[in-house]
């Protein structure tokens, strides 16, 4: 009992240092994204203004639930968290509110950001169909939609329905076919899985390296950093592979983001709506997107490496926040075929 009032005295005496001072020169960023380029990009931004950020990291769900838990007495500035789901769900859950930039309107596309400014998109994800170089030619590869036909049957390898990756791509093609038609494509790809879906994308990317099948869905990034590993085995795989986006005469590619936004109650709001203008530049997007092998928002930002030799892809044009306003349909969807 007496450690455990030490340590609980620790962390108390720990949070309270960290927010001292709530309304002087800081930023308070509650975020899901655990990346060292991130650290860089915090270091810079108090570098060039003098105002100190104060981080707290910790999963999405964790994150929006410890905002609620605290109120109108949150100490939370900024939410940043990965996919267009989960902002929704952040909105949803009132612990954002609007930014009112007209810079962010002006240099973040339309179709990166939440129609009533609640967030924005700060990098792009874009979601690919990995294929066997040995027993893919790349012409057979059209989009996600053909992947229910019956040519691959026992031939795709896709991770869980209870990704929020997959639930925003079922999301985006019911925004864009239809609910009835999106569940007839997704009894037809259950029934083409090589296995039960299982891991993360990586494990997508090995299967089909591994010829467990022949093609997979995964985000872009996942293959990047297979690429650029320093384990041998890692590269290996990655040259068993290539990665294909769907052209827009077969419905384009699926887009999705990391991003941001205001938190509802937040005590530096100023500071918080500069930290997220400093976002859009394009020296932060070679390190919030570029430097985690994510492709910028901004169309004028340099991707070298991987990522530029991935080449250019045609997106589908969906708004990213209809995949949070359709996720509830895209969930009950894919339990209703099947996909667990």
């Amino acid at each position: 009992m007496k450690n455990l009032l030490i340590t609980l005295a620790l962390f108390i005496f720990t949070s309270a240092f960290l927010f001292s001072c709530t309304t002087g020169e800081e930023v308070n960023i509650y975020s899901s994204r655990h990346y060292d380029t991130d650290l860089r990009l915090y270091s810079d931004f108090t570098d060039q203004t003098g105002i100190r950020i104060n981080l707290i990291e910790g999963s999405s769900d964790e994150l929006i639930e410890r905002i609620r838990n605290e109120g109108v007495n949150s100490p939370a500035d900024i939410i940043i968290t990965v996919d267009a789901g989960r902002l929704w769900r952040a909105k949803e859950a009132g612990v954002m509110q609007q930014h009112n930039s007209d810079h962010l309107k002006s240099v973040i596309p339309e179709e990166m950001r939440d129609r009533e400014g609640y967030w924005i998109g700060l990098s792009k994800r874009v979601r690919g169909i990995i294929y066997n170089r040995d027993s893919i030619n790349p012409d057979e590869l059209k989009g996600y939609w053909e992947l229910a036909d019956e040519k691959w049957e026992g031939r795709v390898c896709v991770r869980s329905s209870n990704n929020i990756y997959n639930q925003s791509l079922v999301a985006s093609l019911i925004e864009s076919r239809g609910e009835e038609s999106v569940e007839e494509w997704a009894a037809g790809l259950v029934r083409n899985f090589a296995r039960s879906p299982q891991g993360g994308d990586t494990d997508q990317i090995r299967a089909v390296a591994a010829g467990l099948c022949d093609v997979a869905l995964a985000n872009h990034y996942y293959l990047a950093r297979l690429i650029q590993s320093d384990n041998a085995s890692d590269r290996e795989v990655a040259e068993n592979v290539d990665i294909y986006f769907p052209l827009a005469e077969f419905g384009g590619a699926h887009v999705n983001i990391s991003g941001a936004g205001l938190a509802a109650n937040s005590p530096n709001r100023e500071n918080a709506i500069r930290f997220l203008e400093y976002l859009a530049t394009a020296e932060a997007q070679m390190l919030f997107a570029v430097g985690n092998n994510e492709f910028p928002v901004m169309a004028d930002v340099e991707t070298p490496g991987a990522l530029g030799d991935f080449g250019a892809y045609e997106s589908d044009a969906v708004n990213v926040s209809v995949y949070g306003i359709n996720n509830p349909a895209a969930i009950r969807l894919m339990d209703r075929v099947g996909w667990r």
